[in-house]
């Protein structure tokens, strides 16, 4: 028996026949399924935003969380584990596999300092905010009067005027 997601209203879909007759692994390349993506929000406090993505059943082993171009990316992978056998199963609606999700994040952030936490199944990702640079007035003065020499490039006469 194949282990197949349910996805409501499929049987709708005018293409069902032809996924039927396909193995699996050649329609998942053609249908271009891809895996799951946690559920993720973006808060902005006073002093940090905060970013929260559900990841139940991932432990923080299988979590990675980096920076690159102040663009925030986070990958891993919800392995699957039973003790109950594939034939067991009447339907199963949960998602398994790799994951990765990118966001950009503000100007005013300090990556420097970004911290992760997993707790309860909700990864915590605190980016604290940098304080914006205030622009600064220059006064514009006028320029010194500089004195003009001509100079005579004839033969013989080495005389300047001023």
């Amino acid at each position: 028996m194949t282990l197949e997601r349910w996805q409501p209203g499929w049987s709708l879909r005018p293409w069902r026949p032809f996924r039927e007759i396909l193995s699996p692994g050649l329609w998942s390349m053609l249908a271009n399924e891809r895996d799951w993506l946690p559920a993720t929000e973006m808060l902005e406090l006073k002093d940090k935003y905060l970013i929260k993505a559900e990841m139940p059943g991932i432990n923080e082993e299988d979590i990675e969380v980096s920076v690159s171009d102040n663009v925030l990316t986070i990958k891993g992978e919800k392995k699957y584990t039973s003790e109950v056998s594939e034939e067991n199963y009447y339907f199963s609606e949960r998602s398994y596999g790799s994951f990765s999700r990118s966001m950009t994040l503000p100007n005013n952030t300090s990556i420097q300092n970004i911290a992760a936490t997993l707790d309860n199944g909700i990864l915590e990702i605190s980016i604290p905010k940098v304080s914006e640079a205030k622009a600064k007035k220059v006064s514009v003065t006028k320029a010194a009067k500089t004195r003009k020499a001509n100079i005579n490039t004839k033969p013989g006469n080495p005389k300047t005027k001023s």
